[in-house]
C-alpha cells in the first residue's frame, strides 16, 4: 500500500505531466526554497513603512492608518461583489451568503470609526488637515466602485433630480455628470468644482464610467430584480439588502457626519473639510437619500431616510454591535 506521502508525489507528477513538465527540477527547487514566514506572507516591513506622516503631528499617523484600514475593508467588499457577479445565474442562498460578509465588514467599519475618532486630539487634527490639503476621504475610488458593482446609475443620481418631474438623461455618461457626491464637492462660495473633484475626475473619470458600462444590467440590484418573484420575495434576502442598505448609504454616512461635527464644527462657525466640500450637505444620509434596493422600502421610509427613525436604530445597531465582538 502507498504511504500518504507517495500518493501525493503521484500527484503532483501527474499534474506536471498534463503540463509536459519533468517535476524533478520543481522538487530540487523546493528543497532549496525557503520556509515561509507570517512577516514575508503579509508584507509585514513593507507595511509598516506606508504611513508617511506630512507633519510633525504624532496623530496623524492615526489618522492614515485608519483610511488605510478603511480601503482594505472596501477591497474585501468589492472582492465579495466580484466573485458573485462571476457567477451566471446566482441562487439566492449564494447572493444571501455573499452580502451577509459585506454586511459584516460594514459593521466593523462603523463601529470602528470612534476608534479614530475619539483616538486622535481634536487640536492635532485641526492643525495637521491643513497639510492635507486638497486631499479627501472623498477621492476613494474603491467606494465609488462599490456602488457601481451594488446599485444602477440613475439610483445614484441625486435625490433633487430624481425627485424632479423631468426624466433621467439616457446616457450613462450624462448620469454620470448628475451622480450625487458629485454635488457635495462644490465649492461654498463659488459653486465651482473643487480641486478635489477636478483632481478625482481627471484620475478616475474614464475607469469609472468603463465600470459602469460593464456593470449595466449585472449589478446586484439587477441580479436581485432578475430572480424569479417567489425568491426575489424571500425574507431572508430582503433584510440583508436592507441591512445592506443601511450599512452603506446610513450608518457609515453618519459615522463621518458625526465626527464632521465634533472636529469641524464650533458654535456657529463650520469649518470646512478637507478640500473646500460642502460636508454639511454631502454627509447626511437626508439629504442624498440613496436607496441601492428602493423596492424594500416604504414610501414612508424613504421620504424620513436617514432622519430621527434611523437614528434611533443606528445607534443600536453599533451598541448591539460592540456587545457581541
Amino acid at each position: 500500500m502507498k504511504t500518504t506521502a507517495t500518493q501525493e508525489l503521484d500527484k503532483l507528477t501527474q499534474k506536471y505531466e498534463a503540463l509536459g513538465q519533468e517535476i524533478t527540477p520543481y522538487l530540487e527547487g523546493l528543497y532549496h526554497s525557503n520556509f515561509l514566514t507570517y512577516w514575508d506572507y503579509i508584507h509585514l516591513d513593507t507595511l509598516l513603512t506606508l504611513q508617511i506622516p506630512k507633519t510633525h503631528f504624532p496623530d496623524e499617523k492615526i489618522f492614515i492608518m485608519y483610511h488605510q484600514i478603511t480601503e482594505l475593508y472596501f477591497g474585501l467588499v468589492l472582492l465579495e461583489l466580484e466573485q458573485l457577479q462571476v457567477i451566471p445565474k446566482p441562487s439566492v442562498s449564494e447572493i444571501c451568503k455573499r452580502i451577509s460578509r459585506i454586511i459584516g465588514y460594514f459593521k466593523n467599519l462603523t463601529g470602528s470609526f470612534d476608534v479614530m475618532v475619539n483616538g486622535m486630539d481634536p487640536e492635532q487634527f485641526l492643525k495637521f488637515r491643513l497639510a492635507l490639503l486638497p486631499a479627501s476621504g472623498f477621492q476613494s475610488v474603491q467606494y465609488r466602485k462599490i456602488e457601481f458593482r451594488i446599485a444602477e446609475l440613475p439610483q445614484l443620481i441625486h435625490s433633487e433630480i430624481r425627485n424632479q418631474n423631468t426624466s433621467i438623461p439616457a446616457t450613462l455618461s450624462e448620469q454620470f455628470d448628475l451622480l450625487y457626491w458629485k454635488f457635495g464637492n462644490l465649492d461654498l462660495k463659488t459653486g465651482q468644482k473643487t480641486l478635489t473633484l477636478k483632481m478625482f475626475e481627471e484620475k478616475y473619470n474614464q475607469e469609472l464610467l468603463a465600470l459602469a458600462t460593464e456593470m449595466k444590467g449585472k449589478t446586484i440590484w439587477a441580479m436581485v430584480n432578475a430572480l424569479p418573484e417567489e425568491e426575489r420575495n424571500n425574507q431572508t434576502l430582503i433584510n440583508l439588502l436592507k441591512q445592506l442598505d443601511l450599512f452603506a448609504n446610513v450608518f457609515w454616512s453618519l459615522s463621518h457626519y458625526k465626527s464632521a461635527v465634533k472636529y469641524l464644527h464650533k458654535d456657529l462657525e463650520d469649518i470646512q473639510a478637507t478640500g473646500g466640500t460642502n460636508w454639511q450637505k454631502f454627509l447626511p444620509p437626508r439629504f442624498q437619500r440613496i436607496q441601492f434596493f428602493p423596492e424594500c422600502w416604504t414610501k414612508t421610509e424613504i421620504e424620513e431616510w436617514g432622519k430621527g427613525w434611523v437614528m434611533e436604530l443606528f445607534n443600536q445597531q453599533v451598541e448591539q454591535f460592540w456587545k457581541t465582538t
